[in-house]
């Protein structure tokens, strides 16, 4: 039985995997860890590389996702505790046993914290400050960097909310806010990342949109009045300011300023919908 895993995601990260898993194991064998590569469809030399170290390889069928990756390993390790980061040589293996030393003082979640010059370019740097600022408004605590993938776990309470995860890359941002709903405890170690070796997986334009949805689901997987209830009032007081206006300046009361104030209590309702369902999603963990 082991203590740890160690999962990481690659895709084509052979190169970086062949500097980084002898290091891996080091620590390892320190804190009785195995380690678990989740291939979500190379072409290079992955496996070849994870065969010659003898961990534990599994490779997905077809290319799935980096969130889907996440989850068969998670599905596919033994130990109590699940060290989750990446394969391009941006998470630095030293810093693994700073994490378990939070982790100690009966911490749920450690999350790895980039410093600000750690990030891959400005436009993501800017993007991960406005997810950061507005997590943080939604769970009241100071969120540090939700998008983080290096992070430690206890294997039990994040299996309960695996089937919540998505596929893709916003894995990290589903999780943490999972955690903090439930009212599990998540602390954050500040730390330089590497600059990865090889290309991004990363689409500017696909993935940028769909790290716009992350807005989204920050909102509905914690507190979706907190979303929901600003845009009604926005809707209703547009909608009486327009009404107020359209009297005094024509004398008349327009389908519009009635549109607004509707669409505003719609919008409630709709966010007051959508607290209950996440309310009962949580009672059942």
């Amino acid at each position: 039985m082991y203590d740890y895993s160690i999962i990481m995601p690659a895709k084509n990260e052979a190169k970086s995997l062949d500097e980084l898993i002898p290091k891996i194991i080091n620590i390892a064998s320190d804190i009785n860890a195995e380690i678990i590569v989740v291939d979500d469809g190379s072409t290079d030399h992955t496996a070849e590389i994870c065969h010659k170290y003898g961990i534990n390889y599994i490779k997905n069928p077809y290319t799935k996702g980096n969130g889907a990756s996440i989850k068969v390993g998670a599905n596919e390790a033994n130990g109590k505790y699940l060290i989750f980061m990446d394969a391009d040589g941006q998470h630095d293996p030293d810093n693994i046993k700073l994490m378990l030393e939070v982790m100690k003082q009966g911490i749920d979640m450690v999350v790895g914290s980039r410093y600000k010059n750690s990030h891959a370019n400005i436009s993501r740097g800017f993007a991960n400050k406005l997810y950061n600022i507005l997590a943080s408004w939604m769970v009241g605590h100071k969120i540090s960097d939700l998008t983080s993938g290096f992070r430690v776990v206890n294997e039990y309470k994040f299996k309960q909310f695996i089937n919540l995860l998505p596929n893709g890359f916003s894995y990290p941002t589903t999780i943490t806010m999972a955690f903090y709903r439930a009212g599990y405890s998540v602390n954050y170690v500040p730390m330089s990342f590497h600059k990865r070796k090889g290309n991004s997986h990363i689409n500017p334009f696909q993935d940028g949109i769909r790290f716009l949805l992350i807005i989204f689901k920050i909102g509905t997987l914690y507190s979706p009045l907190k979303i929901f209830f600003p845009l009604s009032i926005i809707h209703i007081l547009l909608g009486f300011f327009y009404y107020i206006y359209t009297y005094f300046s024509f004398g008349t009361f327009t389908n519009m300023s009635a549109l607004l104030v509707s669409n505003g209590l719609l919008i409630f309702l709709i966010g007051l919908v959508s607290e209950q369902i996440t309310a009962l999603i949580y009672s059942n963990k």
